[in-house]
């Protein structure tokens, strides 16, 4: 790093002088998967298990309004799949990063 300042390749980039961003989120993954995730939202690209996690938010927010029984069973087994799938699509990534 101390090489790149010297040559001045860290200069007159993105938000320089400014101060990082709040991201609570990045608690919750570790530094490398949180600039891998924070990459792919710069370029417009979300990862399965983000997209997953927001349809999981969503469908959490869906089933606390719902009061019918039969409705609340349908959408708790729609949570549960899609939290499934997240579940998968987050141990993909970490046997890929694994190598």
């Amino acid at each position: 790093m101390l090489k790149a300042l010297a040559e001045g390749k860290l200069s007159g980039l993105e938000g320089e002088g400014k101060p990082l961003p709040y991201r609570p989120g990045d608690a919750f993954v570790s530094a490398g998967d949180a600039v891998g995730f924070r990459i792919m939202a710069e370029a417009g690209v979300l990862p399965e298990e983000i997209v997953l996690k927001k349809q999981a938010a969503a469908q959490r927010a869906h089933l606390a309004t719902l009061t019918n029984p039969e409705a609340r069973k349908a959408a708790m087994a729609e949570l549960a799949r899609i939290e499934l799938r997240q579940a998968i699509a987050e141990d993909a990534r970490r046997k890929f990063l694994r190598g």
